[in-house]
């Protein structure tokens, strides 16, 4: 019997066995093997050992130009932020205050995360174009602005691991466990009746014995489009109010005075489609994809009702 049992267990193994590695192999009919030559353009991360650094240098003096060129007008000459946008440098030892000032040299952890993000997202509405070289000096120049290298240095692919920055040693690993939330099994939610909006209009205040409305059947209702203000405050001013790369701004009548000529309809598509003119570039929704076309629309018509 104990033979018999042993054999059993033997032949299911080797069918389970097979059943696993016909998954492993199975074809769905769509697709294709990525080619290396296919990762590699995503494989573009940098770890803090400076694994995944490509080959290469830059100066902080190349920065310098290289930075007021293309990264000033949004985070100012000296790294002290412009309006809506962070600031790269200063607020050392301001990390236990009641407000700290989080920058490269006061909070970030490690040069590979300023490599990185230069790479990968900057500049704001031009992601991705900077070359290597470009990218090694424009970080050279961020550390320079932080005091944590002279202005003769010189980033490179053999000497970035030896940059240390000086909140490093507060990152640590957390020892806190997992948790998992219970999923709901009653009671719950339809995930259709769940709606993300952008804006939600304040409510009056209660009078008397007034009982508050369902907060559900507020939103199962269908809602109307924000204000064009509303929309153009939450994302457009961003660049709009600064001007970022050629961005027209509001009440700025030789900005739009070209543009409005076009007409509305053309400046709409623009705003939803995306645009390259002659002295700037227009996201699609200004890289708020999670905009609706009227809600893109409606800032339109306040921006330019401002210029009326």
């Amino acid at each position: 019997m104990c033979s018999f049992h042993s054999s059993l267990l033997g032949l299911l193994v080797v069918l389970l066995a097979n059943v696993s590695s016909a998954e492993d192999s199975a074809y769905y009919g769509y697709g294709k093997t990525a080619t290396l030559n296919e990762i590699s353009g995503w494989n573009i991360d940098v770890r803090p050992d400076g694994q995944g650094l490509p080959p290469g240098d830059g100066s902080v003096e190349d920065g310098e130009y290289l930075y007021e060129d293309k990264c000033a007008q949004c985070h100012g000459s000296f790294g002290e932020g412009n309006n809506q946008f962070p600031a790269l440098a200063g607020g050392e030892g301001t990390l236990t205050d009641q407000r700290p000032h989080r920058t490269v040299g006061s909070y970030w952890p490690y040069t590979s995360t300023l490599w990185d993000y230069i790479n990968r997202a900057m500049p704001y509405a031009q992601p991705e174009s900077l070359s290597d070289t470009e990218v090694y000096a424009i970080t050279a120049y961020v550390l320079f602005l932080n005091d944590l290298v002279d202005d003769d240095f010189v980033l490179s692919f053999e000497n970035f691991s030896t940059i240390d920055l000086p909140n490093k040693s507060n990152f640590v690993p957390d020892s806190r466990p997992d948790t998992f939330n219970v999923r709901c099994m009653r009671g719950c939610k339809e995930p259709d009746s769940i709606q993300v909006v952008t804006s939600v209009e304040r409510q009056p205040a209660l009078v008397g014995n007034e009982q508050p409305t369902q907060l559900s059947a507020q939103l199962s209702a269908q809602l109307s489009v924000p204000a064009g203000e509303d929309i153009y405050r939450q994302a457009c001013g961003l660049c709009h109010d600064n001007g970022v790369t050629g961005a027209p701004r509001p009440r700025d009548a030789s900005d739009w005075r070209g543009r409005v000529g076009q007409g509305m309809p053309v400046l709409v598509r623009h705003a939803i489609e995306g645009f390259q003119g002659e002295s700037g570039v227009m996201l699609p929704k200004g890289g708020f994809s999670y905009l609706s076309d009227q809600e893109v629309a409606a800032a339109v018509h306040y921006m330019v009702g401002e210029n009326l």
